[in-house]
This record gives structure tokens, sequence and C-alpha cells, in this order.
């Protein structure tokens, strides 16, 4: 199978790549050199050129304060670009993976999210992957939208990679520990949108691993598994100012995966150790 792949650059794009090429599929790369998504055009001639027989979009705009300001940019990435490859999609008629977000939800209460519960954005972010969510599902059939939510991978900056900084230059860190949510390493991740489209099992999946923390609770892990002695202290999300607002909530059920058969992800403990084992191989190379 040939797969083109959006923001190959980033995170999970840098993973799915791996995965399409264990699982003996040609992977097309494309980054905003390749592809300009706010180009209507630009988008119809690489896609149609390349003839795909899958898309994985996880190109998005994910500068979520930023996003506050910069409404028409968000927008024009995350919507119309999505968009414009769903045209692509449904002319070809082939199938396309959307990557979405627990940020399409409220973040109220303290039970999982279900696929299919009420959508509420708090944020300019939000609103704009869920309006690509809606997109993808008006202009096709063929389609898996995936959430996740708290990503780290090796290919970027996450936070997992900022508190191990942070805990070798201070004795002291302050985390807000009144965000629950489901960390997603995005080696897991891509592992399963590899297995997804090799399948016609369509609809809206979660896809985060499994276990619920706060961000406390996640920094508090990071450094018992790196064994770096730093005091983290819990504070409320209101010391953090914020141009956007952040769910409280992140939790994501993957009822729809575990019904439809697939794997669910590992918890997130196990996940975090795979990753700093690949960490450290990076810092050996």
């Amino acid at each position: 199978m040939k797969v083109l792949v959006t923001g190959v650059n980033g995170q999970l794009g840098h993973d799915v790549m791996k995965w399409l090429e264990i699982n003996h599929h040609e992977g097309i790369g494309a980054d905003v050199s390749d592809m300009d998504l706010t180009s209507e055009q630009a988008v119809s001639d690489f896609v149609l050129a390349q003839k795909p027989d899958a898309i994985i979009h996880c190109a998005a705009y994910t500068a979520v304060d930023r996003a506050e300001e910069e409404v028409g940019m968000c927008r024009a990435v995350n919507v119309l670009g999505t968009q414009y490859l769903a045209q692509c999609a449904a002319k070809l008629d082939i199938k396309m993976v959307y990557i979405s977000t627990d940020y399409v939800f409220s973040g109220e209460g303290d039970q999982p999210f279900l696929e299919d519960d009420l959508k509420a954005p708090q944020n300019v972010y939000g609103q704009s992957k869920l309006d690509g969510e809606l997109k993808v599902q008006e202009l096709l059939k063929k389609y898996f939208i995936v959430r996740i939510s708290w990503a780290f991978g090796v290919n970027g900056q996450n936070f997992v990679k900022t508190m191990l900084k942070l805990g070798k230059e201070r004795s002291t860190l302050s985390v807000v520990d009144d965000q629950v949510g489901s960390p997603t390493y995005t080696d897991d991740a891509a592992k399963l949108l590899v297995s997804m489209i090799e399948t016609e099992k369509y609809g809206v999946y979660h896809a985060t691993n499994q276990g619920y923390c706060s961000w406390y609770e996640f920094a508090i892990e990071i450094f018992k598994q790196a064994k770096i002695d730093v005091e983290v202290v819990p504070v409320n999300s209101e010391t953090f100012f914020t141009k956007a607002s952040r769910p409280k909530n992140s939790r994501l059920s993957p009822q729809h995966l575990i019904r439809q058969g697939f794997d669910v992800l590992p918890t997130w403990q196990d996940a975090l150790s795979r990753y700093m084992i690949e960490l450290d191989k990076e810092e050996a190379l």
C-alpha cells in the first residue's frame, strides 16, 4: 500500500513512517515545504500526482495559545487543509486517517469521554480540530478519525523532554495537578494507525495509552524512571496563565477501539519506560 503521511517532521508523522516500513508499505512523507496545506491547488497537485492508496493526516497547527490570536492561520491549516485533503481522498476513492484531539470536548467532569459524547471545544484550536473532523465526515465514507492527547515521541519537543531538561537544571518544579488525561506515546499510536488502514473498520476512535494521570503525576513518574532527584510541587491551573483555556478532564475512553477488535495501547507508564530507552539510544548516537 502506498500511504501519504502529512506532518512527517512531527512526532507522530515520523513514527507513522517507521511503522509503514515495518509493515511493508510505501510511505510518502510530506511537510510544509512539500505541500502548503492552506493552498487548495498545492494540495490537489501534490496528492493527485502521488496517487496514494491512503492518507494519514498528522499535520496540524498545534500552537494552542497562539491560535487565540492567529485564528485565521489556525483554521486555514486545521480546517481548510483537512478539507482539501479529504476532497482529494474522495476524488481518488481512498482511505483517510485524520488525527484529532481531546480538545474537541468540554474538559468538564471526571468521566472518560466516549467517542460520540457532546462536543464543546473551549478554545480556538479545539474548535478548529472539531471542524476538521466535520469536514472529513461530510466528504468521506472511508475515514478514521483518531483522537489522541498529551503526545510524546522521539522526534520533537514534548512534556517529557521538557521535564527531563528542567529536572537537571532545577531542584524544585511546580506542575499542575488539576488537569487529568492520558499520555500518548506516538510510537504506539503510529503502530495502531498503520494497522487501522489495513482494515475497513471506519469510524471515530480514541487512541491514548491506557490509564489516567495529572500532569503532576506524569512528572513524578518521569523523574522516578529517569532517577532524577527533584522536588515536584503540585499547583492548580490558575497558577500558570495561558491565553487558551485548557481542559481539566482529558480522559478518553477507548470503547470503540475495543469494540472493533483493535488492541488497546499499553499503559502510559509502560510507554514512558520504552520511550526513555529510545531517548537514551538517541543520546548515545
